[in-house]
């Protein structure tokens, strides 16, 4: 499909949806969380826009970054954090291959 269609009724350009749609599967963060980076950049844009967006555009991203994941390595490692939750401790084991990316979690 043509890009200027896809993007046609959208306020921003395209670049800067695609790169929120990125952030947001990419990184995994919240849309409020990428709603404050943007904003760190001089771009003010509401979470409902940013949900908007990967409702929209997030599936075809997703399919893009699946096929170009490559796997994960094959050394691990285990980081140990301590969390508090309600005032509980709780420990947070996250499992890393080589290349940073993460593997697991577990609470």
């Amino acid at each position: 499909m043509n890009q200027s269609k896809l993007y046609k009724h959208h306020r921003f350009p395209p670049e800067i949806i695609q790169h929120t749609v990125w952030l947001y599967h990419r990184f995994n963060l919240s849309h409020r969380d990428i709603e404050d980076l943007l904003a760190e950049r001089g771009i003010v844009v509401s979470y409902e826009a940013v949900q908007l967006w990967c409702n929209k555009f997030g599936p075809q991203f997703a399919r893009r970054l699946r096929r170009k994941h490559q796997g994960y390595g094959d050394t691990f490692f285990i980081d140990e954090v301590f969390v508090k939750i309600q005032g509980k401790q709780y420990y947070l084991w996250r499992a890393v291959d080589q290349d940073g990316e993460v593997v697991d979690v577990f609470l």
